[in-house]
């Protein structure tokens, strides 16, 4: 793979609702996320979408929810309306295949954003967060942050995305060094508030002397703080996050998050869309390695301050 180092982006993108729609079929790029309601799926949309009217093309953002066959039918309405590439953060690393060969059998271009898919050769280009970097990153943070002792729990993103099982296994390459550190379980929260909220609620309930948290995202850490918040249980308590998501820097503010690992959302959806561009103008790929990496960085609250728009810090 590629590794490609983050590069500051430095003006806020407008934010506005996202919406699905045909559009002219002529210069039109489809973008196609997870969930505009998490704020790192609504930045990626947005960064994406505003990038792609930069570059004089017109641009449609649907979601697709995790939804297999919602992606499928949203990518069936890209073709439909003769879009020029297709920007896709996959639903899920074996189910979109499929979606992704429809589109390109039908001679559209897809740049794939923030998740792979698990077979190599058809999207012309996998722009994904350096995951196995920013765990590593997080982790060191983290063990640092609770002296390399205590009982802890950790909380599990969506197992069909292959990002939550590099996270963890991020996080065990670390902490298994550290003996001192107990797991006392691991929770799937499928990247969302409720379910680590939920989830937490009973880990709580079942353990006594929880000292720390570590998540896959920042939307289950925030879940699980409001948890250990309502039952009173904060106090002392390390939890750390992962996307460098707002809320979560509001959360470092406080006090109360320990740290997020950012991930460069913000950069590769504008990349993504650039190489789109350079490939329906000359139709060669402006990268040709087609996974690529970029880096993660570390927001505490030592730099907090350097955050300066959604998923973009400062250097």
């Amino acid at each position: 793979m590629t590794k490609i180092t983050k590069r500051a982006l430095l003006a806020a993108v407008a934010v506005m609702p996202l919406m699905a729609g045909a559009a002219s079929a002529e210069g039109l790029i489809s973008i196609i996320v997870n969930d505009p309601a998490n704020p790192y799926w609504f930045t990626e949309g947005e960064v994406a979408k505003a990038t792609a009217e930069e570059l004089g093309y017109e641009a449609t953002v649907a979601a697709h929810k995790g939804d297999t066959n919602t992606e499928s039918t949203l990518v069936d309405t890209a073709i439909t309306n003769g879009a020029a590439a297709i920007i896709l953060d996959p639903a899920n690393a074996d189910g979109s295949v499929g979606a992704v060969r429809k589109a390109v059998d039908a001679g559209i271009p897809v740049f794939l954003v923030n998740a792979e898919i698990n077979e190599s050769g058809l999207a012309q280009a996998q722009l994904v967060s350096n995951n196995a970097q920013g765990a590593a990153l997080g982790a060191i943070q983290w063990v640092e942050l609770t002296g390399g002792e205590g009982d802890y729990v950790e909380f599990f993103g969506n197992p069909s995305d292959n990002n939550a099982a590099t996270r963890s296994n991020g996080y065990e390459t670390v902490i298994s060094q550290y003996p001192d550190l107990n797991k006392l379980a691991e929770e799937v929260a499928n990247w969302d508030r409720t379910q680590g909220f939920n989830k937490m609620q009973s880990l709580i309930q079942a353990n006594d002397g929880i000292t720390a948290v570590i998540a896959g995202n920042d939307e289950m850490a925030l879940g699980a703080i409001a948890a250990l918040k309502e039952a009173g249980k904060m106090d002392g308590v390390i939890v750390g996050g992962f996307d460098g998501s707002p809320d979560a820097v509001d959360a470092i503010k406080a006090g109360e998050l320990a740290y997020t690992v950012l991930q460069p959302v913000a950069v590769f959806a504008e990349e993504a869309v650039r190489q789109a561009d350079h490939f329906i103008n000359t139709g060669e790929k402006l990268v040709e390695e087609e996974k690529q990496l970029f880096d993660c960085l570390l927001i505490t609250s030592d730099n907090v301050d350097a955050y300066t728009a959604p998923f973009v810090l400062s250097e």
